[in-house]
């Protein structure tokens, strides 16, 4: 399964979650807000949303500053 995640193409073995991906990249806790194909996904919603080939991520972290 190819994914596109923040603009980069990444092949995976097979369908996974949303939260399976965040896990197999070492991404769980750190990422805030994610979207699929341009849609929010609702954090509550990660470990049961399905990901299917070719789509895309957008995984967002918010950084404080000033």
């Amino acid at each position: 399964m190819k994914l596109i995640i923040n603009g980069e193409s990444k092949e995976f073995e097979e369908a996974k979650t949303l939260q399976n991906i965040l896990n197999e990249l070492s991404l769980d806790g750190k990422v805030m807000a994610a979207a699929v194909n341009m849609e929010i996904v609702k954090q509550n919603n990660w470990s049961t949303y399905t990901l299917k080939d070719n789509d895309k991520l957008e995984l967002l972290d918010f950084v404080a500053g000033g």
